[in-house]
């Protein structure tokens, strides 16, 4: 029997592209869905920003992804939202991305979106009172955060997916059972919709 992490250990990293997550959608509704729903989840391609081709540190991908991220921040006044979403497979993966953005995110305020050690009820306060501009955390509790109306997603401009990067085991974190269920549950739930509306769009990092 062959364990994923052998057979992850002889592929070569392949970058994820567009077409991955669109695969990963048809295949997890392809079974209980009409036609018609998932031609409704499906994204264009224009939905995308450029993917890591895996030469990238985060900063740098941040850089190129946003050029206009200053101008972003600036003008982002409202409560409740950020203006970019950074959606990885755990807590500690949460806090070494955010170190990794010290040399794109400049001054900008971000937000810690994760369970372990942090109260759901505390981040809900923070977002009511202050302006942050990135939210960085796990998809179940950016998705608990959003159902409970403590985050609003109509400013959010780029959501971002930690797509690439392996934990010790090699999995991704489209690997891992429950962190897929729930990243793509968040995608359903609102984040399809605006991508298809044109006010988010999503990157694969």
């Amino acid at each position: 029997q062959k364990k994923i992490s052998d057979i992850l250990e002889k592929s070569a990293p392949k970058p994820g592209v567009p077409a991955d997550l669109q695969n990963l959608l048809s295949q997890h509704f392809g079974k209980n869905r009409s036609v018609i729903e998932i031609e409704e989840l499906k994204l264009s391609d224009s939905c995308f920003l450029p993917a890591n081709d895996l030469t990238h540190s985060f900063s740098s991908y941040l850089k190129e992804i946003c050029p206009k991220w200053a101008k972003l921040r600036k003008n982002h006044k409202e409560k409740k939202s950020v203006v970019m979403l950074v959606i990885c497979s755990s807590a500690l993966r949460s806090l070494e991305l955010i170190k990794s953005m010290t040399a794109f995110k400049g001054d900008c305020r971000v937000l810690k979106l994760f369970a372990k050690h942090i109260k759901i009820k505390e981040q809900m306060k923070m977002l009511e009172k202050g302006v942050f501009h990135i939210g960085v955390g796990t998809p179940g509790r950016v998705k608990a955060l959003v159902e409970q109306d403590g985050l609003c997603l109509n400013s959010t401009k780029y959501m971002i997916l930690d797509w690439n990067w392996r934990d010790q085991k090699l999995r991704r974190m489209m690997d891992i059972p429950e962190i897929k269920k729930e990243t793509i549950d968040l995608l359903e739930m609102s984040i399809i919709k605006l991508c298809r509306e044109g006010s988010v769009k999503l990157g694969l990092f």
